[in-house]
């Protein structure tokens, strides 16, 4: 067991495909050549790659729609009223949280409540581009329950509403791990969504720093479209910025295998992966439910389900979640499998694109690649509405676990992060770090900044605050950090670590800053912390 410094740091197929080829011709322009189909001869080991940190390994676990307060904001205190017993070590540096004024006199028209762990399956709230600016209200952050609150929902009455419930949170009795982890590692509490919006833009931001330059498709002919509502503020080609969720091109799975209606979306420039890629350094994107189960009409079928703790089943593979699948150059549209365990991570027919059992795999075999990033199974991956905390709690621990019992975990670098903040409740008023005038999109707290990265519109950012943990031997023990971060300072640190050079093209990434407050590499402590999955007690 890994114990906290406060006691003692012991630490139409043919016709679709040209058609999307052709497409591609234009919005890969700048990445690089599409995948080999032969099998490496042999497994690359991670530590062969020069890093600028003794970090040889880093895996990303990126999970969805969780603002800060609404896991975080009673830190470390929790009731213990039901659920799992949380008690923080003496000396648990306090957050920027909710204090008592926020919870008795918010300014929002309801307090916010602490949700039971009865009351983990919740109703899926507003969380678009423009309705986060308005919950913002120009940094008041008194708006939630007018614009983001969804407190009636189908799935009622296992998924949990009421009047308020966008203000309310969680404490350490059901995010039990998370509070565990942040106990033994380190927080930050002032870490950003990049832009406002939902999923997709989040997980764009991570891989590039750059939602601008998506072209929309037609999701049967392939053919370039002009549409505002899949890329905003288009140009005359009709490229623009990703505001919204479209499913992506390269993806057989994409809009029920290709048969509904909705555009789809190829992007243009480059992304973390072909950064990697030039510089011959190992990695990959681990998706629940990214494996095949059959094939309809020449179209891979990513059909597995799975059921959350309340009984609803759902597909386990979410393909606007998956954001190198949108670009050609490290999309794997038909869900090949990689041609060995041994080759995971290096390329072959699986161009870095695997489900997550292919993590555990390599893991398992010794091969973990240099840079991973973990997307859980929908059922697992904390969205609400169809996940919940109990859920993802277990997939969490279950990877870190699996990770820390490895000879891998002397050198691995495990950042705990999330797409976007679902539109719950938070009480920090972000620094708008470059500005968007979209009178269509745009509220006050955007267009009164300047448009600093590119030119682009609706970009505007920093949005919500979201949590983030690093979890590692290296990391500093029972900290919490207060360093302004947001998704791209995880895309920064693999840039730095491995030498990469940044994405170029307007990212992000140039603004960032770095995660290297939330190390301590001087004193590295590699005993492994082992939760309960279930439960996310302490075990070991």
């Amino acid at each position: 067991m890994r114990r906290s410094s406060a006691v003692k740091r012991t630490r139409k197929r043919a016709t679709a495909a040209a058609a999307l080829a052709a497409t591609a011709a234009l919005a890969a322009a700048c990445a690089s050549s599409s995948a080999s189909t032969s099998a490496p001869a042999h497994a690359i080991a991670a530590e062969t790659f020069t890093t600028s940190t003794p970090i040889k390994h880093v895996v990303v676990i990126f999970g969805e729609n969780i603002s800060f307060d609404h896991y975080f904001g009673t830190y470390p205190n929790a009731t213990n009223e039901n659920g799992t017993p949380f008690h923080a070590a003496p000396g648990t540096p306090k957050v920027n949280g909710l204090t008592p004024e926020l919870l008795q006199h918010n300014p929002n028209a309801y307090n916010p409540k602490r949700l039971s762990p009865d009351q983990a399956l919740t109703c899926d709230q507003a969380h678009d581009y423009k309705k986060e600016q308005a919950a913002f209200d120009g940094g008041k952050m008194d708006k939630f329950v007018e614009y983001t609150e969804k407190d009636k929902c189908t799935g009622q009455p296992v998924l949990f509403g009421e009047p308020g419930l966008v203000m309310n949170y969680f404490d350490g009795n059901t995010v039990t791990a998370m509070w565990n982890y942040a106990q033994h590692y380190a927080l930050n509490d002032n870490s950003f969504n990049t832009v406002f919006g939902p999923s997709s833009p989040g997980a764009i931001n991570l891989v590039s720093g750059q939602t601008h330059g998506l072209q929309p498709v037609d999701s049967v002919t392939g053919e370039p479209k002009v549409d505002p509502q899949t890329a905003a503020s288009p140009d005359s080609h009709g490229v623009g910025t990703m505001i919204t969720d479209p499913d992506p091109a390269f993806d057989d799975c994409s809009d029920k295998n290709h048969t509904a209606t909705d555009n789809l979306g190829a992007f243009q420039g480059r992304n973390v992966g072909d950064l990697l890629n030039a510089r011959g350094v190992t990695w990959g994107w681990f998706e629940g439910g990214f494996r095949p189960t059959g094939e309809a009409n020449g179209y891979a079928v990513c059909g597995t389900k799975h059921a959350n703790v309340g009984g609803q089943a759902s597909v386990d593979y979410s393909p606007h979640h998956e954001p190198f699948q949108y670009y050609q150059s490290t999309a794997n549209r038909k869900h090949l499998p990689p041609s060995s365990v041994h080759a995971v991570g290096q390329q072959d027919q699986a161009n870095h694109q695997y489900d997550v059992r292919d993590f555990n795999d390599a893991l398992a075999a010794g091969v973990m690649p240099a840079v991973s990033f973990l997307k859980a199974p929908e059922y697992q991956d904390g969205h609400a509405g169809y996940s919940d905390p109990l859920d993802e709690q277990a997939f969490v621990a279950d990877e870190i676990n699996r990770i820390q019992a490895s000879p891998q975990w002397k050198d691995t670098a495990i950042v705990l992060a999330y797409d976007d903040s679902d539109g719950w409740y938070d009480h920090v008023a972000p620094k708008i770090v470059n500005g968007s005038h979209d009178p269509a999109q745009d509220a006050s707290v955007c267009t009164s900044k300047p448009v600093k990265l590119g030119g682009s519109a609706d970009r505007c950012g920093y949005g919500p605050r979201l949590p983030l943990l690093v979890i590692s031997p290296y990391s500093k023990v029972n900290h919490v950090d207060h360093t302004m971060t947001d998704q791209t300072s995880v895309l920064r640190f693999v840039e730095d670590n491995w030498h990469l050079g940044r994405v170029g093209g307007g990212s992000f990434d140039v603004l960032a800053a770095p995660l290297t407050g939330m190390f301590d590499f001087a004193h590295p402590d590699a005993k492994p912390l082992k939760l309960d999955p279930k439960t996310g007690a302490v075990v070991g």
